[in-house]
């Protein structure tokens, strides 16, 4: 499958990687900790496997475990990535369907000890090798490919290409969604370069927000009813913005269409009493502070935007950037 990549905003203009999304309100660090005492490199799954049992009891415990090991300890593979050549498909020939299913059970454990070898991968060996671990810890697992939400030019697009993967696992007779590529860290574009930057938000994510940069191929991994025009729309979320208490309650398309304003609205809940708020277009990339409107858990600020100016607006929320939106002048062109 095809690899994407986002990289890191700041003031060099770069993207942010992998978006968060909700934090399970689980506390699993006890799980964090025992596993970040584990060996950095296994021979073969069987043995991470094996010591993972021996540890966790408790499904959801184990489902964590893996996920934090192999955010952990697997690097993305950047060098692949740059050059493309992780894209590559293993071509095979076969005579009968058994010897197809074969061959392709061996690819696929070639493909993960490979990753498990040398602690290296795209996101499918992240997903592959997920899959893998938790159905040896007794876990019932899948690889869940589909589009992947990682730039701000993506607001407005539909969902017609697979360029990511993922998993879903199921814990206590319910599934749930995961991404422990993004989990793993963020990819510089200009140094390309991975940065090891451990992000739980990626791990039992619910459907509604895991679903703002997550579309799948098959939709019964949607885990809920999302469309593709409605995750089209959505505006681009960075790290800080779901790992926050705080929520926008509008605008929640992320195509602001301006005729006759030159103000947009927005209305947050939650917002902290000490949190400031200021954002960048980028058709001048200064930075303007929010004037805040209080009134109980709600904060209204308005957003002015400079006559005939079609630009993308990121909001912050104490110097971090928590959302993007496309604003356009004149027609709206959202789907």
């Amino acid at each position: 499958m095809k690899e994407i990549y986002v990289s890191v905003l700041k003031k060099a203009f770069l993207w942010m990687l992998f978006l968060c999304l909700p934090v399970f309100a689980q506390d699993f660090s006890k799980v964090d900790a025992i596993v970040s005492n584990y060996p950095k490199t296994f021979s073969k799954p069987e043995e991470l496997a094996s010591k993972i049992n021996r540890d966790f009891s408790k499904e959801e415990d184990k489902a964590r475990a893996i996920f934090s090991w192999i955010a952990f300890n697997v690097k993305y593979d950047v060098k692949s990535f740059f050059s493309r050549s992780g894209a590559n498909v293993t071509a095979y020939r076969y005579r009968t369907e058994e010897e197809k299913v074969q061959k392709q059970k061996q690819i696929k454990l070639d493909k993960i000890n490979k990753v498990l070898k040398t602690n290296v991968a795209l996101c499918q060996g992240y997903a592959l090798l997920y899959e893998h671990l938790a159905n040896l810890s007794g876990l019932e697992s899948a690889v869940v490919t589909g589009n992947a939400k990682t730039s701000p030019s993506d607001i407005g697009k539909l969902p017609t290409e697979s360029t990511h993967a993922w998993n879903a696992v199921k814990v206590n007779g319910k599934w749930k969604l995961l991404d422990v590529t993004w989990g793993a860290g963020v990819v510089n574009e200009q140094k390309r370069t991975f940065v090891p930057k451990f992000n739980s938000g990626y791990f039992f994510t619910e459907p509604e927000f895991f679903v703002l940069n997550h579309f799948p191929d098959e939709k019964n991994w949607i885990l809920g009813n999302f469309s593709e025009k409605e995750y089209a729309n959505f505006p681009f979320y960075y790290a800080d913005y779901i790992k926050s208490d705080f929520r926008f309650i509008a605008p929640q398309n992320g195509i602001l269409s301006l005729k006759k304003s030159n103000t947009i609205p927005f209305k947050l809940e939650n917002l902290g009493e000490n949190d400031k708020i200021f954002y960048v277009l980028s058709s001048d990339n200064k930075a303007q502070n929010a004037i805040l409107k209080r009134n109980g858990n709600s904060t209204e600020f308005d957003v002015h935007v400079a006559p005939n100016s079609d630009c993308y607006l990121t909001i912050f929320v104490n110097q971090k950037a928590v959302s993007m939106y496309k604003i356009i002048r004149g027609k709206s062109t959202a789907i």
